[in-house]
């Protein structure tokens, strides 16, 4: 179980009730530079902060901040934010707050918070025919979690129980999505056998997606929900901390609270204290840093340039053949490649991956597993860069002049030889330089594979700058997509200066 670190009952007049004297009810809130009020949260986190069937960001942490804005005169930004960016957006000023059913165990040193109002529980949601019934029953099967969440955290973070890290280790794979509808549907294919997740949240998507899941009674952990706050910046959280009390004393709070179903799970007192703790792990050197990110992010590139190398392996000899498809007379044949190219170069690929990993099943029935991820985004990108690469090849093929094509009659030669030996040859030192665009494009297309939560470099840097707070993984991902691109661009290069036989020496 997680550390409660003094959050309850420590303090109480010295802290959340001092406050309260030293602001009267006519001085609420104290003078803030700025009319607006900025709230940072995940736009896929029901019940606490979500985009309803109107459009609209609602949600009871919304709601909350919302009332706490008309209480002093705000104007309420509701911000959607990346989760793996969160640290980021406040460090910045981009956000005034992180407000979003915001776990504090474990991260009491790293903001300035507010009281605890929420007391919250991981638990496992599956499938109601998995026949998972209890914990032990995990065992050997795959699990996923929100990327840098509680339930992360809670099954293997630095702070995780005993228990838990036995669990996690009994566990075939622990993996993160970077959202929980991601969560659902990697579950309801098939590619994964259970959900750690916070007790509120399950149970909304639970009750919204019927009764094909179920929540097992064991939890995972125990912990509370603040609103965090730049550290050291007390004095807006104050502000916020007041009027949040005048919400609990005047009944609006349990009514809010009522409204989204989470009366049960609300502990807001004014006997609590503040948390602002001070952290007590030794920080380590910049080059130690380096180092450390550095491993890291070592699988990420690997399975990044996995990626690159495979789908260059399919997808040049397969754009050959639809190239092929859609110059033949045969009408039928390139009308549908037409079709092929036209949706694939007019849809996202981030799209054409999720139709890949998912489509089996929610078309056919057919349930993934967990190995059909990595194939899911080879195919994808093969389809997708494939369709490229035939109108590069065709565009080529057509600049070739036809002088050529009866020169190669007049020699005797069959369609195969004119094609092979004329044609393919001028066709590809045409096509070089737009190959070469291609190529580098993929480089840094590779980090879609997030889209199926196939971890790659880029993915994993986020997953590192959200665990340590800094934006160094970014960085050196990004110097790591650099150095890729420059050598490819090199080694394009020099094929282009190769097959360029026309230029004098």
């Amino acid at each position: 179980m997680f550390k409660h670190s003094l959050i309850r009952r420590i303090g109480a007049i010295g802290a959340a009730v001092g406050v309260l004297l030293g602001c009267s009810a006519s001085l609420t809130c104290l003078a803030k530079d700025d009319s607006t009020f900025t709230v940072g949260f995940d736009a896929e986190f029901p019940p606490y902060g979500y985009k309803d069937d109107n459009g609209e960001y609602v949600g009871f942490d919304l709601d909350l901040a919302q009332e706490v804005c008309n209480r002093c005169g705000w104007t309420l930004v509701k911000q959607p934010i990346d989760w793996n960016s969160k640290d980021m957006e406040l460090k910045t000023g981009a956000i005034d707050c992180i407000w979003n059913g915001f776990t504090m165990n474990g991260r009491e040193d790293a903001y300035t918070w507010s009281t605890p109002y929420v007391d919250n529980s991981q638990v496992v949601v599956v499938r109601s025919d998995s026949g998972i019934s209890e914990l032990t029953d995990l065992a050997g099967k795959i699990v996923v979690v929100q990327a840098d969440s509680s339930a992360l955290a809670a099954l293997d973070g630095e702070d995780a129980s005993e228990e838990n890290l036995e669990l996690a280790a009994s566990f075939k794979e622990l993996q993160q999505v970077g959202d929980y509808n991601s969560a659902f549907l990697n579950l309801e294919s098939g590619a994964v056998d259970a959900i750690c997740m916070d007790i509120g949240v399950a149970g909304y998507e639970i009750k919204s997606r019927g009764d094909q899941f179920t929540m097992l009674e064991e939890n995972v952990s125990s912990e509370e929900y603040g609103v965090g706050f730049l550290k050291g910046n007390t004095e807006l959280r104050d502000q916020v901390q007041v009027t949040l009390l005048e919400m609990l004393e005047d009944g609006t709070f349990q009514e809010i609270a009522e409204k989204w179903e989470l009366e049960s799970s609300v502990c807001l007192s004014a006997d609590d204290a503040y948390i602002d703790g001070t952290s007590l792990r030794s920080e380590k050197s910049f080059g130690a840093r380096l180092l450390d990110i550095v491993s890291q992010l070592s699988g990420g590139l690997a399975a990044s340039l996995a990626i690159f190398l495979l789908t260059l392996l399919f997808s040049l000899p397969l754009g050959l053949l639809v190239t092929a498809g859609r110059m033949s007379r045969f009408k039928p044949l390139s009308a549908l490649v037409k079709l092929y190219i036209s949706i694939v170069r007019g849809t996202p690929l981030m799209l054409q991956l999720l139709v890949v990993f998912f489509g089996p099943y929610f078309v056919f029935g057919i349930r993934t597993t967990s190995g059909y991820r990595f194939a899911a985004v080879i195919i994808g990108f093969t389809l997708n860069y494939a369709a490229y690469f035939a109108e590069i090849f065709r565009s080529g093929i057509q600049a070739v002049p036809k002088g050529q094509y009866e020169a190669a009659d007049i020699l005797g030669y069959s369609k195969a030889q004119r094609f092979f030996r004329i044609v393919f040859p001028q066709m590809l030192r045409n096509v070089i330089p737009a190959v070469t665009n291609e190529v580098i494009t993929l480089v840094k297309d590779t980090s879609l594979a997030f889209a199926v939560s196939y971890t790659e470099m880029f993915t994993l840097a986020k997953q590192v700058a959200a665990a340590q707070t800094t934006i160094m993984p970014l960085f050196i991902a990004g110097a790591f997509y650099y150095i890729f691109n420059f050598v490819v661009a090199f080694v394009m290069d020099r094929i282009e200066k190769k097959l360029d036989y026309t230029r004098t020496r």
